[in-house]
């Protein structure tokens, strides 16, 4: 794992936080609801990349077909 991919996730999580908390600070807590979904997506897709990448490594290491 990379430290990038930590800086990566936490600054989405950030971002996300700060939009969350300006939305229902507004009034807009269904807008809300679907920012934090789609972070939670944007993050579970960069976490499977990496995974996936995490194994092609594993099976190049391995010789394993």
């Amino acid at each position: 794992m990379s430290f990038n991919l930590i800086i990566t996730v936490a600054g989405i999580g950030l971002l996300v936080g700060i939009l969350v908390i300006v939305l229902e600070q507004s009034g807009r807590k269904e807008m809300a609801q679907g920012v934090t979904i789609m972070g939670v997506i944007v993050v579970l897709y960069i976490v499977v990349q990496s995974i996936a990448q995490l194994f092609t490594l594993v099976k190049s290491v391995f010789n394993l077909y």
